[in-house]
């Protein structure tokens, strides 16, 4: 049995996409880094630490296997969380406006067995932002709940010039990445 430790739509929309049934779990894991860690630790941290609390649910069924993932805008080794207000997201798209930034996302796959990783690092490039433009996009709510402070699945499409990697990494859940991950537990052919 396949399970998801993510309540994101995208993250389910995404997976559905491979053709694998599942079924989500809601976990509740701090994301806060620490000292002296690097984004990629932290991202991929955070990734088993879900994948793991997943799996502490669902420890009583046979063959359990529990995917966790996390996905972060990193800027100069600066790791852009979800912005908690509209100054928050404002600000953040103001830092990443014409610049080219890191999205990285990690995917764990845990049962009781054995645990393992993909990382996915893309780099995105924003185009040069003017206020009215930052304004607008904060304005429709859809950076809210994003980190880094857009969706590059709907509006905030209109603020990437160039995409490196993987447009499903950015999104939240790398589907390359994933199937490998899901073919190395038996769960895809391959």
């Amino acid at each position: 049995m396949l399970y998801l430790a993510s309540q994101s739509p995208r993250r389910r929309e995404l997976l559905q996409q491979l053709g694998v049934a599942h079924t989500t779990l809601d976990v509740d894991v701090p994301e806060i880094r620490a000292r002296d860690e690097s984004p990629e630790r932290y991202v991929g941290r955070v990734a088993r630490d879900k994948a793991q609390a997943g799996l502490a649910l669902v420890a009583d069924v046979a063959g359990a296997l529990v995917i966790g993932s996390d996905t972060e805008v990193v800027l100069e080794d600066e790791v852009f969380g979800k912005p908690s207000d509209a100054a928050q997201a404002a600000a953040m798209l103001r830092r990443l406006s014409g610049r080219t930034h890191a999205v990285i996302s990690a995917v764990w796959g845990v049962d009781a067995q054995q645990a393992r990783c993909e990382l996915c690092i893309s780099k995105v490039r924003f185009a040069p932002l003017d206020e009215a433009a930052i304004a607008t996009y904060v304005a429709t709510g859809e950076p809210f709940g994003k980190a880094g402070g857009y969706a590059i699945q709907g509006r905030g499409a209109a603020l990437v010039e160039h995409l490196e990697g993987s447009y499903s990494g950015v999104m939240g859940l790398p589907l390359f990445e994933t199937a490998r991950l899901l073919r190395g537990f038996g769960v895809l052919p391959g």
